[in-house]
């Protein structure tokens, strides 16, 4: 394994998505991560208790000198926005590289097509306003340095998405679905192949991580509780936002993978195991 070029630091690597990452990268590079609540991290020497809303990033910074900083955080947005603005800083300063893990959100205000690399970002949503106030701040900084990946909704075996769906069958609790929602999907397991490549290639820019296909929410929750054998107990409460199709959806144009990084929405039902 050649690849020991880059020390890697996971902001959130407890995370479900954070964590595949972690798994993904630490057999090819020194790759360590933060932690907050779940203590049965203390033991791995590779992960720092940090909580960003109170630590310091700087004490990290130091003892693992990153190359590369990926943030898969969840929590506080205003605290995020501040711990954001001093990676900027860290960056302009050092040899290091920050990936930043985005969301199809930062296009939720667009409804009527899906979204690429170069549309104007525009969102109705905190949580969109959010990631698009984290993105502006990183694009000021040298290009070489930022990867914004934009991610669609996740699905994958473990995901919570996945366990949010069958605690809501379980407790006879309906599941909600958006039938004119038009939207792509991708799985922990591609998005992880994605960024290691990004990695690899020493990618720069804005990647949008879609499905190449889009689907309907409602028909895909539908093949998710049909996958997990759950369809005939499985209870849905449709929710109408608009009388129209509205898409949210993040295909790229520009910044194109590998054709086998590539996935379409039927793989990731063919992952889905009851």
């Amino acid at each position: 394994m050649p690849e020991i070029k880059h020390n890697i630091l996971i902001l959130g690597g407890s995370g479900f998505l954070g964590y595949a990452i972690y798994r993904e990268l630490c057999s090819y590079f020194n790759t360590f991560a933060t932690y907050n609540f779940n203590k049965s991290f203390e033991k791995n020497h590779h992960f720092f208790e940090y909580n960003f809303a109170e630590d310091d990033i700087y004490e990290i910074l130091d003892i693992v000198k990153p190359t590369i900083i990926i943030s898969a955080l969840r929590g506080d947005f205003s605290k995020q926005v501040m711990l954001h603005r001093h990676l900027s800083d860290y960056i302009l300063d050092n040899d290091t590289k920050l990936i930043f893990l985005s969301s199809a959100n930062v296009f939720d205000a667009y409804s009527k097509f899906p979204s690429y690399e170069q549309d104007k970002t525009l969102s109705n949503s905190v949580y969109g306003h959010f990631k698009i106030k984290i993105e502006n701040m990183l694009l000021r900084l040298p290009q070489k340095k930022v990867c914004i990946l934009r991610l669609p909704m996740v699905f994958g075996s473990q995901s919570p998405r996945i366990l949010e769906i069958i605690d809501f069958i379980k407790a006879k609790e309906p599941i909600e679905i958006f039938p004119n929602l038009i939207m792509n999907v991708n799985t922990e397991s591609k998005i992880t192949q994605q960024i290691h490549y990004i990695i690899n290639r020493n990618k720069f820019g804005i990647f949008h991580l879609g499905s190449s296909d889009l689907v309907h929410h409602d028909d895909f929750i539908k093949e998710i509780t049909s996958k997990l054998g759950l369809t005939e107990k499985a209870l849905f409460k449709r929710v109408y936002t608009t009388n129209n199709d509205r898409y949210l959806a993040v295909l790229p144009k520009y910044n194109l993978l590998p054709k086998n990084l590539n996935i379409l929405s039927d793989e990731i039902l063919g992952e889905i195991k009851v």
